[in-house]
């Protein structure tokens, strides 16, 4: 019976991110989201293409833009994105990774927490155990392995602070393209 019910949620998973992912109409997507997600705000965008890891450990609050190709990683933990969070193009969100360091080469990982206003520029990759403080900005093509307080603005490969960015945030997104 465990293995019918892996197959199940394996195939489902199969759907979401090779049929569902390649809808054009975020209205059908989003719908299909609400399902499996641990939970997805209101006025919430996420684009074509995105990858789904463990979808019931995801949760992404109100006035948040997933784009295009993105993976949301929930498999060794919890990924929190709190309201107003920008996620650009083809970022990777990891809770689950290999330990280069055992003999067996196990696992690793951890929650992920991205707080309210943050802004994931593209191509970043954000590995596990890391938590996003609130407005922080991490630049295109970072690789975040250690927590990024809040307002600090983030690049490079280890990602380290660059600036920082203006406290002041009021922005609420609503970003839903009717073909995207």
């Amino acid at each position: 019976m465990k293995t019918i019910k892996l197959i199940i949620y394996q195939f489902i998973l199969y759907v979401t991110n090779r049929g569902i992912a390649y809808i054009p109409f975020h209205v059908l997507r989003l719908g299909w989201y609400r399902l499996l997600l641990g939970g997805l705000g209101n006025k919430s965008s996420i684009l074509m293409m995105v990858t789904l890891k463990n979808p019931r450990n995801i949760t992404i609050g109100q006035h948040c833009v997933v784009n295009s190709r993105v993976l949301l990683d929930g498999r060794n933990g919890k990924l929190h994105i709190g309201d107003h969070v920008q996620i650009s193009y083809e970022t990777n969100i990891w809770t689950l990774e290999h330990n280069p360091q055992d003999p067996q080469f196990g696992d690793r990982g951890g929650d992920v927490i991205i707080d309210d206003y943050a802004w994931i520029g593209s191509r970043a990759t954000i590995l596990p155990g890391v938590h996003i403080g609130k407005g922080a900005v991490i630049a295109a093509g970072a690789v975040v392995t250690k927590d990024v307080p809040a307002f600090h603005i983030v690049a490079g490969v280890p990602a380290v602070q660059i600036g920082t960015r203006n406290m002041d945030m009021q922005y609420q997104t609503h970003y839903r393209p009717w073909f995207q």
